[in-house]
């Protein structure tokens, strides 16, 4: 978080002299990541549950797939939720909303991701339980280790916030192969 504070203080004066703020803060962010995402992605509890997942998943269809990312979407509007419920009461998913209390309204939302773009576990309900055919996952786990990819500043439909979407490839430490994403959604307000 400090790393964050200070590459923005940096960038701030930056555009004051540049007038660039784009692109400033997209330099920004790609250290970010390079600082503090991807030693985050390492951690024992993410490696974890997306090696897991990734296993539950082997022999998931394309057409399966769908039909979950179908379920999800319909059970966002429903009072049960036993997909999306079995995702945020996770210990990966309780330990990303911690992350994101803790990080004092810089973190808007963060989700992480398996080799099918399925989310593994997340901070708050995402729109979709499919993220595989987003540029969030194919500019990150199809790319390969050491992927970053900046989005557009948006209002995320999920959180209802102008923010933008960090994402990166998470690379197995044991092998050094990539086995999924996450995405971090950054406040830039706040920063």
């Amino acid at each position: 978080m400090k790393n964050l504070a200070y590459i923005s203080l940096i960038s701030l004066m930056f555009i004051s002299f540049t007038g660039n703020a784009k692109e400033v803060y997209e330099e920004a962010l790609y250290q970010f990541a390079d600082n503090d995402i991807k030693t985050l992605v390492k951690n024992k509890i993410i490696q974890d549950a997306v090696k897991q997942q990734n296993i539950e998943h082997t022999s998931l269809s394309q057409p399966e797939v769908v039909l979950l990312d179908k379920q999800w979407r319909a059970e966002r509007s429903k009072a049960d939720k036993p997909l999306i419920s079995s995702k945020l009461d996770s210990p990966l998913s309780k330990f990303l909303k911690d992350m994101k209390n803790e990080s004092e309204g810089v973190y808007t939302e963060i989700f992480v991701m398996d080799n099918k773009g399925l989310n593994v576990g997340q901070s708050d309900p995402t729109s979709d339980y499919w993220q595989g055919d987003e540029a969030k996952w194919k500019k990150t786990y199809l790319v390969g280790p050491g992927a970053v990819h900046v989005g557009k500043l948006k209002k995320d439909e999920s959180t209802q916030i102008e923010q933008v979407q960090l994402s990166a490839s998470i690379v197995d430490t044991q092998t050094n192969k990539v086995i999924g994403s996450i995405t971090v959604g950054i406040n830039l307000e706040k920063i």
